[in-house]
């Protein structure tokens, strides 16, 4: 039986974050469990949120599925003991080529601010389309999706740099390494405040743009084409 309940945001922000952090942080001496084992338990939880959601949901959600990726990779890198600066490309590259991917679909019948923003899950979608046909703003309203595409694609450019700047400050210590797990704690627990606030700061004003937009093209508010 496929469960649509809205997850909520606190223990996720416990479970994918301030838990496996804190594990890094104060398990990964050889005293305690030491760094292998303190990473492969604090990558555990994140990987068993992400799992646990795809079985409840019964369908792929292309964003869980890149963070659970991300787990893999991370914990590949640290018990294969790899180059820290594969850790920092690695943090680099997955949004920046969601970011690519963003920008392209910008050029083609099928913007992917479709599927994060301006879909039926978030919006009155058809109710903003005949308004849009009555008016006969249908074709503006298109090129101002191509314009919220770019502008999505450039938040997750700036979460792309920011993730590379910021592992390359913390984690400066070899992979496999107590330290190395500390400091990885020490960048996820940072990441929070310093990429994904910000980065969701410039989701919410892609989402601005757009109801600004649908109120001058559709003479709707965001009120009335909510799904609440």
């Amino acid at each position: 039986m496929i469960d649509n309940t809205k997850p909520n945001p606190l223990i996720e922000l416990l479970i994918n974050l301030v838990i496996p952090s804190l594990i890094l942080m104060n398990l990964s001496d050889p005293e305690d469990l030491g760094p292998a084992k303190a990473l492969l338990l604090a990558l555990a939880f994140p990987l068993f949120w992400g799992t646990r959601d795809l079985i409840r949901r019964g369908k792929i959600n292309v964003f869980a599925t890149l963070g659970m990726l991300n787990v893999i990779l991370t914990g590949g890198i640290g018990l294969l003991q790899l180059d820290t600066q594969w850790l920092a490309v690695k943090e680099a590259a997955i949004p920046g080529l969601i970011g690519v991917a963003i920008a392209i679909s910008a050029y083609t019948n099928y913007p992917l601010v479709r599927v994060l923003l301006y879909t039926p899950a978030l919006m009155k979608v058809e109710q903003i389309q005949a308004s849009l046909e009555e008016r006969g703003n249908t074709a503006a309203f298109e090129s101002r999706l191509r314009i919220a595409t770019w502008m999505l694609a450039c938040s997750f450019f700036f979460s792309s740099v920011m993730n590379y700047i910021l592992a390359v400050w913390i984690v400066t210590s070899p992979s496999g390494t107590p330290a190395f797990n500390e400091e990885l704690g020490r960048m996820t627990l940072l990441s929070y405040p310093m990429i994904a606030l910000p980065a969701t700061v410039l989701m919410m004003a892609v989402l601005y743009y757009l109801a600004r937009s649908i109120r001058k093209l559709a003479g709707l508010s965001l009120t009335d084409v909510l799904n609440t």
